[in-house]
């Protein structure tokens, strides 16, 4: 069985990260899992976890004023889940829904923010690798949203 450090080690998201930030990350770090369909945050709710998902995949929804969910994205093995948890105002921007078994590493944002703001190296570490997966999001959502509503006659 892995440790839980080695998972965080060896996932994409913390690759090459110095042992003794590894060692701060952990400490934020729990095993979870979810079944398909059920919902990992809801949007607006208040943003305190980010996923590092090992297995699994996960639908980012919008639910547009009287109309259907509309999937934006889609994140899977080797990717994270959520990022709201390290920008004020800390809330969740979409919907995340398991779409079959995902199991994660659920790592605590207020933890973690907590030992950024005490070790800024560690912080810049966190912010270098989570900032090009926002720019990424927003482009997803771009894209998606132009292609619902952009082509309108």
């Amino acid at each position: 069985m892995k440790s839980l450090e080695s998972i965080i080690e060896n996932h994409p998201f913390f690759k090459d990260l110095e042992p003794r930030f590894l060692e701060l990350v952990t400490g934020c770090a729990s095993n979870v899992r979810f079944e398909a369909g059920s919902f990992i945050f809801r949007q607006n709710e208040e943003a305190n976890q980010f996923y590092l998902i090992r297995q699994g995949k996960v639908a980012l929804e919008v639910c547009p004023p009287n109309r259907d969910p509309v999937i934006v994205q889609t994140v899977s093995d080797g990717e994270i889940l959520g990022w709201a948890w390290m920008v004020p105002p800390y809330n969740c921007h979409f919907d995340a829904q398991a779409l079959e078994l995902t199991r994660a590493i659920q790592l605590d944002g207020q933890c973690l923010r907590k030992k950024c703001e005490e070790d800024h190296s560690l912080g810049y570490q966190v912010l270098s690798r989570l900032l090009p997966i926002i720019g990424k999001n927003m482009e997803a959502t771009q894209l998606q949203l132009t292609d619902i509503y952009g082509n309108r006659s």
